[in-house]
């Protein structure tokens, strides 16, 4: 595969769309084509079960349905999308990709590692992304910027301690990852795109 992948990370509030379109513009800066994708979502059968992901249902949502929604759609995305873009050489940007299944289903929801590596590696087969931006905000501050936006559905209503929790999977993640980088989202957003600028510039050839 001749393209690369670059996901964009953070908890809700975290600014991923504003951070997305700088990033874009780099890569395409740099004479490359660049496709967008989101996660879950990104093709016909992943869009709708983002839909069931995020919607309200009058009955509970197992842990464990979630998950395994979360990586139906994603494999759905890699198969359609992310891997025919590569070998075409274009670049993918990603809103979320693996690293959210570890840090809100792992982390928030608590599912036991076994179970979440297990279909992990049915889902990637060992692919990743060549570079991971984590957006890392206060739990507070990101609902608060997300409550901006209008209603909230049912993950992003999961509670303070769900998303503290994601965070601080999050944290381990990118400190344990060689390929991930931890941008300050605390910042003004003047702030915060220099600092993605600089990193992708440190990073990809």
């Amino acid at each position: 595969m001749s393209g690369k992948f670059i996901v964009i990370e953070g908890l809700e509030g975290a600014g991923k769309s504003s951070v997305i379109e700088v990033v874009k513009q780099f890569i395409e800066s740099r004479g490359h084509t660049c496709i967008c994708t989101r996660e879950p979502g990104g093709t016909p059968m992943a869009e709708a079960i983002r839909e069931c992901v995020k919607g309200d249902w009058q009955e509970a949502v197992a842990e464990e349905t979630e998950l395994m929604l979360m990586y139906a759609a994603r494999r759905q995305l890699l198969v359609n999308v992310i891997h025919p873009a590569l070998e075409r050489g274009e670049w993918v940007l990603g809103d979320r990709h693996d690293m959210s299944s570890l840090a809100y289903q792992g982390g928030g929801r608590q599912i036991p590692e076994d179970k979440l590596m297990a279909l992990r590696e049915l889902c990637l087969q060992g692919f990743g992304p060549d570079l991971t931006l984590y957006l890392d905000v206060e739990p507070e501050t990101g609902l608060q910027r997300a409550r901006g936006r209008g209603e909230l559905d049912r993950i992003e209503r999961s509670g303070l301690a769900f998303f503290q929790r994601t965070r601080e999977k999050y944290l381990s993640l990118t400190n344990e990852s060689p390929t991930a980088f931890l941008i300050d989202a605390m910042q003004t957003m003047e702030n915060v795109h220099q600092d993605v600028l600089s990193t992708l510039e440190a990073n990809l050839p």
